[in-house]
């Protein structure tokens, strides 16, 4: 096994100078074709790993040919070959940077040689006319699939490099409810290449072949806004979090405040790749607190009223958050698994319906001393280790009747209970 410096010497360093002496080669094919660089690889390996197909076009007479599918097995041979010092070559789509194995592969201490290639997302891109930077690309491969369908309920432009089980009927099927157009390719490149343009209902509902990426949209006519890197702004948001109440429209001081946003955020832990519910939401300023944060977000609201200042709340900020306007638990039905819930409104039935959702974290914000004590044992019976605090804040004002204004004292705001469970072990759920 060879690690390679980014230079030989006092000039460019080329990598296909030493390719004789590397073991285990990752090699990115676009399209049909070997590259060039790629065939002499190919041609001296005594191991080749791919899929079924690349295989067939690709691995040499006398090689032993090892499909990709299962992974582990693959791995495995790669590791006995390259341990015996058998030549392997391993055949991907694309750019083998955005590729799994390649990972895969050094955690098993091997260290890779590459033969890159265009990536799969930068050709669609090319193909579509879109900039690279307008796009936050994920991986919807094993575990990863529920956590790539969450940036795509939460970005508005996304690449997504699809597997098989989370193809875009999969991933169409897991954005229903979103508004959201899938730009699916298949044959990129290819004789057969076809790129359709597809809502979530339809791209569920129809059979595809095997497409390496699709694009997710919220708008197929704009580009995300220009960020310093690929995708958008960084989390946490510029800015800050916990934002004042005046930053969102609200009903006659009906919204959580910044102080108590400030802990609930803490505990909720929003991130990218999770969901997150916001029931009973009122003016979603929680919601969008958290969608700020980089989370897919569920606003779940009764008063259609509200529903407008949560939409108009998200806008504002920019962010992406679906309103569910209903009662709940009702309103729960067919949505996806949240990974955390804030509970902002909502008496005793609603906690407990919340708290069986199967979420990692719950919080619950209350007014009323007396509903502490059965919160915490729905939330203890459910599985979760619980802990709270009270929240009294006294800000910094004015004193009234200081002519200058020079005066400051403290006003008082209401106290909030807010309660908390943690640490459940539930298996993260189907998107």
């Amino acid at each position: 096994m060879v690690d390679f410096p980014a230079t030989a010497g006092s000039r460019e360093f080329d990598r296909s100078e030493v390719s004789d002496g590397v073991t285990v080669t990752v090699v990115g094919i676009d399209g049909d074709a070997l590259p060039p660089a790629a065939s002499a690889v190919v041609e001296r390996a005594e191991v080749v790993v791919g899929d079924r197909e690349r295989l067939a076009r690709h691995a040499p007479d006398g090689a032993l040919a090892v499909g990709l599918d299962p992974l582990p097995p693959a791995l495995d041979e790669v590791e006995r070959a390259a341990g015996a010092g058998q030549p392997v070559a391993v055949l991907v789509a694309g750019d083998p940077g955005l590729d799994v194995v390649l990972r895969a592969l050094r955690a098993r201490g091997l260290r890779p040689a590459v033969v890159p290639t265009v990536s799969t997302v930068r050709r669609l891109l090319a193909r579509l006319g879109r900039p690279a930077d307008d796009v936050v690309v994920v991986s919807a491969h094993g575990r990863d699939a529920t956590r790539a369908l969450n940036v795509c309920r939460a970005r508005p432009s996304v690449a997504v490099l699809t597997a098989p089980g989370a193809g875009p009927a999969e991933i169409g099927a897991g954005l229903v409810g979103w508004r959201r157009t899938l730009v699916v390719v298949e044959d990129l490149g290819g004789e057969r290449e076809r790129v359709v343009s597809v809502d979530p209902e339809e791209a569920a509902r129809r059979t595809w072949s095997d497409p390496g990426v699709l694009l997710c949209l919220a708008d197929p006519d704009a580009l995300a806004p220009l960020a310093w890197h690929a995708g958008g702004e960084p989390t946490p948001p510029a800015g800050g979090w916990a934002l004042p109440e005046d930053a969102f429209a609200h009903r006659d001081g009906m919204v959580t405040p910044a102080e108590v946003r400030a802990v609930a955020l803490a505990r909720l832990a929003p991130r990218p790749g999770e969901l997150v519910w916001d029931v009973g939401a009122g003016s979603g300023a929680v919601a969008v607190e958290c969608a700020r944060m980089g989370a897919a977000v569920i606003a779940v609201e009764r008063d259609p009223v509200q529903c407008v200042r949560v939409v108009a709340n998200a806008g504002t900020h920019q962010v992406d958050v679906r309103v569910v306007e209903d009662e709940a638990p009702r309103g729960f039905a067919g949505l996806p698994r949240p990974d955390a819930v804030f509970v902002g409104g909502g008496g005793p039935e609603v906690v407990a319906a919340c708290a069986d959702l199967g979420a990692d974290r719950v919080v619950v914000a209350l007014s009323a001393f007396d509903r502490l004590g059965s919160t915490r044992d729905v939330l203890r019976a459910a599985g979760y280790q619980v802990a709270g605090c009270q929240i009294s804040v006294s800000r910094m004002a004015e004193l009234s009747g200081d002519p200058t204004g020079a005066t400051t004292g403290l006003t008082a705001t209401n106290p909030v209970f807010l309660i908390w469970g943690a640490g459940r072990n539930d298996q993260r759920g189907t998107p």
